[in-house]
């Protein structure tokens, strides 16, 4: 525990450790300096710097350190005057000397020691530094005196240089001076090994071959590579022999049978010559590669050589002469061709995979060069994809596992197969409009002949035209099946295509022909005849176009065919009826009249000639003359109603009006036993729909009250939506005793209630029947009638 007497231990504050530091360099301040070292002027000039001017201390010039140092003074003088603020604090002022030059000396010691330990580092590395400079001195003369030393010994070697030429001279001459004896028979074993290869003789030529190459070897080596001329002619020996064995390989097949020896030494030949190593830079013989090339090259150009290719016309023979000669080809590689051939060759695959390119690569060169015709293209087509993987050839049981092509890539591409189909299809599309043409020509020529048209053994009207377009498309889409389903499903939308188009024609043909007959530019002696039988032809194809659907077909495929049929079918009754009507508007023209309301004459001949038209339609199948005869009945009801509607006539009082819905009774009943009669005779279904129109008529004109004609009119209105105004003022003029005021109710009545649907199953008359316009108001348009 310290004396209250002793000095403190005053805190560090901030910058005393640089002012320490700077009076430890600077020499201890007012307590004196470090003592120096002793050592020489000159190396007390080169340790220590030089000081800038004005500086108080050594050292280098940083700004760092002159703040550092003004840092520390600003400090210290701080400090100094915080301590000694107050006069009682200076009695101390020795004890804090006494401390500061305690602290100064312990600092200049042990600075004096750091620097006196580096002082005797340098010293050391100094004293090193010039024995390492003495030892690389001392090998620099040593290496001068070894270069000149080396240097002399390489004008000494330059001088035994002719020495050692003479040397390897004299040893190539002892060479050959021991060789000698066999070089002179060179010539002589050239010539005879090229005899033995002209006589075919192929493994003694080989041998021969090889004892001439071997003797080369042992020439070459002790000549130092010299080549010598005697050896000029063993390269083309060499390849005569190569082109030997790849001839005798190019013809194996044929060699397998006439002579398996020579091809069984050409394949030796060409095995061992793979195994060959040799001493001399030349390049090495691939006879194995060769060989194998010219198996699969002769094997080619037997079957696929451009002589060989098949010309226009002739794809099929060829197709079916490959179909036999390939199956062939194969089993006798197989018989004859791999027992003189090494097992590694494979020669069965070997000749299954060049059978299979080179027939690839021919199709490939047919299907670029002019394009094909339709019965070409379809064989192509079904041999490729049928009969040649089928078992009657590349897939017959009589060959062996090793000719299974089935890991092969497809004969024909997709590409291939969908350039044929759509070659097929553009052929066989032209080929079935210029048939259908040709029919639809044969049967529009016989509508101007002055006969009736043909019937069948049942009375009706007849012609081949139907059965020969149906039986043209339907044999198109059934012979793909043969193919492949994609074609079958291409040829069945031809066929619709073709179809329609066939149908548009015919229609266009009808049409010029009725104009034509009624311009009289040809007119036709059996006009109507001949479009009741147009009918019947209409009638066939929608029966049997069902021939065209497969089960595969999606079930609407056949709609627009049947559109067509059904618009031809309305064409060919539409033109028929033009042709009633043109016989009955004649008639239709005096009625109604005073003469109509006493007799039934006018009505009598209008049955009479409609009777005597229809007697045709006994010739026309059902359900078309069910048809005919309804449209039929419709056309004469609606000529009726025309005449009605014309304004001809206006009764003059009650009787008249009582005669005319006994009339129209009368006629009513009169129609409908003229349809129903010709429906009986027929022994067709019973549907006369349009003749109670006139009894519904004649309500309307035999009611005796005209102030209920409103519900007339609504009744009427009720059975016949399709009635209007303007027809329901017709027959108010008919009636002729309607006032103002009773027409405008009765025609209200029409706008009254909820507007009626149509009856199911009923069509339009009212709305065909063209009503008299009514006459002008004399009204202005800001009157009361406006």
């Amino acid at each position: 525990m310290s004396q209250w007497w002793e000095y403190p231990a005053l805190p560090r504050r901030p910058g005393e450790r640089a002012i320490l530091k700077a009076k430890a360099i600077c020499g201890g301040g007012r307590t004196g300096r470090l003592a120096k070292p002793a050592m020489d002027s000159a190396t007390r000039d080169k340790m220590q710097p030089a000081l800038p001017p004005g500086s108080s201390c050594p050292g280098p010039e940083w700004p760092e350190q002159e703040r550092a140092e003004q840092l520390a003074r600003g400090a210290a003088l701080k400090w100094a005057s915080g301590i000694f603020y107050r006069p009682e604090q200076l009695a101390r002022l020795g004890q804090y000397r006494s401390r500061e030059v305690q602290r100064t000396c312990s600092l200049e010691a042990r600075i004096k020691s750091v620097v006196q330990s580096y002082l005797e580092g340098v010293k050391t590395g100094v004293r090193q530094l010039a024995w390492a400079l003495e030892a690389v001195q001392g090998a620099r003369e040593a290496l001068g005196q070894a270069h000149g030393l080396l240097w002399g010994m390489a004008e000494a070697a330059q001088t035994l240089e002719p020495l050692r030429e003479q040397v390897v001279q004299h040893k190539q001459l002892q060479a050959m001076s021991q060789l000698l004896p066999r070089l002179r028979a060179v010539p002589a074993a050239l010539a005879h090994t090229q005899t033995l290869i002209d006589a075919q003789r192929l493994l003694e030529a080989y041998v021969s071959l090889r004892e001439l190459e071997q003797l080369q070897e042992e020439t070459w080596a002790p000549l130092g590579g010299l080549e010598l001329p005697v050896f000029e002619g063993l390269g083309p020996l060499a390849e005569a022999l190569g082109q030997a064995v790849e001839a005798a390989a190019g013809a194996a097949g044929r060699l397998a049978r006439e002579d398996p020896a020579l091809l069984v030494a050409a394949m030796r030949v060409a095995e061992v010559d793979a195994g060959r190593t040799t001493s001399l830079e030349q390049a090495a013989r691939d006879w194995r590669q060769r060989c194998l090339r010219a198996l699969q090259e002769g094997l080619e150009q037997i079957h696929f050589g451009t002589p060989l290719q098949p010309g226009p016309g002739a794809l099929a023979e060829w197709l079916e002469a490959l179909r036999v000669a390939l199956p062939a080809e194969l089993a006798a590689a197989e018989a004859l061709v791999a027992p003189c051939c090494p097992p590694h060759y494979n020669v069965v695959r070997l000749w299954a995979h060049t059978l299979h390119s080179g027939l690839r690569r021919c199709l490939q060169q047919l299907l670029e060069g002019p394009q094909l015709e339709a019965a070409d293209a379809f064989t192509l087509l079904h041999w490729a994809l049928h009969v040649y993987l089928g078992p009657e050839m590349m897939g017959s049981l009589e060959l062996g596992p090793e000719a299974d092509v089935s890991d092969l890539e497809p004969l024909l591409t997709l590409e291939n197969i969908e350039q044929l189909e759509a070659i097929f299809v553009a052929k066989v599309q032209a080929s079935v409009a210029q048939w259908l043409q040709k029919a639809l020509d044969g049967d529009v020529a016989e509508w101007g002949r002055e006969q009736e048209p043909d019937t069948d053994p049942s009375g009706f009207y007849h012609s081949p035209m139907p059965a020969i377009v149906l039986q043209i498309l339907e044999e198109n889409i059934r012979v793909t099946r043969m193919v492949s389903e994609s074609l079958q499903r291409r040829v069945h939308g031809m066929a619709l295509s073709e179809l329609s188009a066939f149908l548009r024609s015919f229609s266009d043909a009808l049409i010029r022909f009725s104009r034509d007959h009624l311009r009289g530019e040809a007119t036709a002696p059996h006009y109507v005849p001949y479009l009741l039988a147009t009918l019947n032809h209409q009638s066939a194809l929608s029966s049997s176009v069902s021939v065209l659907q497969p089960d595969w077909v999606a079930p609407g495929a056949l709609a627009p065919v049947e559109a067509a049929l059904d618009e031809l079918q309305r064409r060919i009754c539409r033109l028929v009826l033009e042709a009633l009507l043109a016989e009955l508007q004649p008639l239709f023209a005096a009625l109604p009249s005073r003469r109509w309301l006493s007799s039934p004459e006018l009505l009598d001949d209008v049955c009479e000639r409609t009777a005597s038209f229809c007697q045709d339609f006994r010739h026309v199948r059902d359900p078309a003359v069910q048809l005919l005869l309804a449209e039929a009945e419709r056309t004469v009801v609606l000529q009726y109603l025309r005449a009605l509607m014309q304004g001809r006539l206006v009764c003059r009082g009650a009787d008249e009006r009582t005669q005319a819905a006994e009339r129209l009774r009368h006629d009513a009943a009169q129609l409908r036993e003229l349809f129903l009669g010709l429906v009986r005779i027929w022994g067709l279904e019973e549907s006369v729909q349009c003749a109670p129109v006139l009894l519904a008529l004649r309500e309307l004109l035999n009611l005796r009250d005209p102030t209920l004609l409103g519900l007339e009119v609504a009744g009427l209105r009720q059975q016949f939506p399709d009635v209007s105004e303007d027809h329901v003022s017709a027959l108010l003029d008919l009636r002729g005793d309607v006032s103002r005021e009773q027409r405008l109710a009765a025609l209200s009545s029409l706008q009254a209630g909820p507007q009626p649907s149509p009856p199911a199953g009923g069509r339009a008359l009212f709305s065909l029947v063209p009503a008299p316009a009514p006459p002008l108001s004399s009204c202005l348009p800001s009157g009361s009638c406006a």
